[in-house]
């Protein structure tokens, strides 16, 4: 039985979410502490009891993001498995993460203010590609076992592989606010991609 959450962490996560709203809705320089804790329905003080500051509070937000990637990591190469049902469950886990709502609303919230802060970019960037070599490891592994030649520099590959899915699935919903898709257009686009792949890389 799970133990039940703590009216403190209640609250926390209820800042954080307010945070992500208003910083979507006005942006990272036009929000104001006071607006989170009415959006939130706490105290301004309570906010600051759990944030010192909007940047700790912004920070929560990118850490929350890294530790969504992180918990989606693929499996490792397995040797005794058909190429393609690995892709496909490796490029599935991915596609689960972008379109996973609270992801989106994370991601939106860090670009945006990316864009306006070239040191955060700077990090974000940095931070995502660490994030995204469990692909890259992926492909080394199966490059090592005699498997996927073809594919060439495995960073790159990654790169081509995951590009795919977010041309469909990550860069619309961020960047134009379009609705996930639907689970039969992330199965149609997966296996496109898996089958795209394979025929250049194997």
């Amino acid at each position: 039985m799970n133990a039940p959450i703590k009216l403190t962490d209640r609250k926390r996560q209820a800042i954080v979410e307010a945070a992500i709203a208003e910083f979507r809705a006005s942006g990272f320089e036009s929000t104001s502490m006071d607006k989170i804790a009415a959006t939130a329905g706490v105290s301004k003080r309570t906010v600051y009891n759990h944030f010192p500051s909007k940047d700790e509070l912004f920070a929560q937000i990118l850490h929350e993001l890294w530790c969504s990637i992180g918990a989606m990591q693929p499996p490792p190469y397995a040797p005794a498995v058909p190429l393609r049902q690995q892709l496909l469950d490796l490029l599935g886990k991915k596609m689960e993460m972008l379109q996973d709502g609270y992801f989106l609303d994370l991601a939106r919230v860090a670009i945006a203010e990316a864009i306006h802060s070239p040191e955060r970019a700077q990090e974000m960037v940095a931070r995502l590609s660490v994030k995204e070599e469990a692909v890259t490891t992926w492909l080394r592994a199966a490059q090592a076992d005699g498997k996927l030649v073809r594919a060439g520099d495995p960073e790159l590959a990654s790169q081509i592989l995951q590009g795919q899915l977010k041309t469909f699935a990550f860069w619309p919903q961020v960047t134009m606010n379009q609705p996930p898709l639907s689970a039969d257009m992330q199965r149609k686009v997966v296996e496109a991609a898996v089958e795209m792949f394979l025929a250049y890389a194997d």
